[in-house]
């Protein structure tokens, strides 16, 4: 935190983004360049927003937040919805502030889509419908998801191509938007966004080699259980009890190693086999990650081929941050 400040009238004003795969190491190289060049980190999490969910979102630790200052970390009760809208009002509020203080902005997370909210805006979709939110959701838990992603094939093909079939979250929203407005998603997402202006953006995206990934997922999940997931989750239900929680896909208990940690503690699921389907749980989402950062996300990305806690690759994005960097 030594780095001379910034001139918070430069325009545009440096700002770093770092994608990646889950545990590839994405936090770690954002402290690292938030040392080197005087930056304050924005999480871009969209678990790591609710207060409580500590061990299954490896949220960076109390030494961590000392060292560098963090935002857009427990801002919500579980029970509250908090929505890519909601994250891209509040990380441009947290930027503006870090640009006042002529700090160097970094926004380091695995959601894509808060990300892309933060970056292109959003566009105005109709209000929520809940009557027909359940319905879909309950047509998803009945015919699967796979289903509702015909549906929506149907309706809007493109939509459809950038949603993976088992997302239930997004198919029931993209549907609900398709069913509510008479228009297609993918359309209305190019109207009417308005795109984070007055920033030279500076993106990353760490890609490590498969296998290497893979067995730091595995192990990275297991180390999560023994640090005590399942005794978190389980303060967490007797804290919400369940208010209906449990039922809504999108609500924080059900993100992946707290939704197995629930399947353990009713007796659905074994420790091992618990541990097993949330290593499987995250390998596939860490598919999911690298495919919408080379699909969707891919647009100006700097790739660096391996591990944020790399010293190589943590030098590499010096010198690649260096460049933009007015001093």
């Amino acid at each position: 935190m030594n780095a001379p400040a910034l001139d918070p009238t430069s325009d545009p004003y440096p700002l770093i983004t770092i994608a990646g795969p889950t545990a590839s190491g994405k936090s770690a190289l954002a402290l690292a360049l938030a040392e080197r060049f005087g930056g304050e980190i924005v999480s871009c999490d969209s678990v790591a927003v609710y207060r409580g969910f500590e061990i299954g979102t490896a949220k960076p630790s109390h030494a961590d937040r000392t060292r560098v200052p963090h935002h857009l970390i427990d801002l919500a009760e579980a029970t509250q919805p908090f929505t890519a809208g909601d994250y891209a009002r509040a990380a441009r509020t947290a930027l503006a502030g870090i640009r006042d203080r002529g700090r160097l902005p970094i926004v380091a997370g695995g959601t894509g889509f808060y990300m892309r909210a933060l970056l292109e805006g959003l566009f105005a979709g109709p209000h929520r419908d809940e009557s027909l939110r359940e319905r879909l959701r309950s047509l998803a838990a009945s015919k699967g998801p796979s289903h509702l992603h015909r549906v929506l094939g149907r309706l809007d093909p493109e939509a459809a191509s950038r949603i993976h079939p088992n997302d239930t979250p997004k198919l029931v929203r993209s549907v609900e938007i398709c069913f509510s407005s008479g228009e297609r998603v993918s359309e209305m997402f190019q109207r009417g966004r308005d795109p984070l202006t007055g920033f030279h953006i500076i993106k990353l995206a760490l890609d490590p080699d498969r296998a290497a990934l893979y067995e730091r997922i595995n192990g990275r999940c297991q180390v999560m259980f023994a640090n005590g997931l399942v005794e978190e989750t389980r303060g967490l239900l007797e804290r919400y009890g369940n208010n209906g929680l449990l039922e809504d896909p999108s609500s924080p208990i059900n993100a992946l190693g707290y939704r197995q940690a629930v399947q353990y503690l009713r007796g659905e699921l074994t420790l091992e086999q618990a541990i097993a389907a949330a290593q499987k749980g995250h390998r596939n989402y860490a598919k999911r990650q690298l495919t919408w950062s080379r699909n969707i996300g891919a647009e100006g990305l700097t790739w660096l081929a391996g591990f944020g806690d790399d010293p190589s690759i943590q030098e590499s994005a010096f010198q690649i941050a260096a460049r933009s960097i007015p001093r």
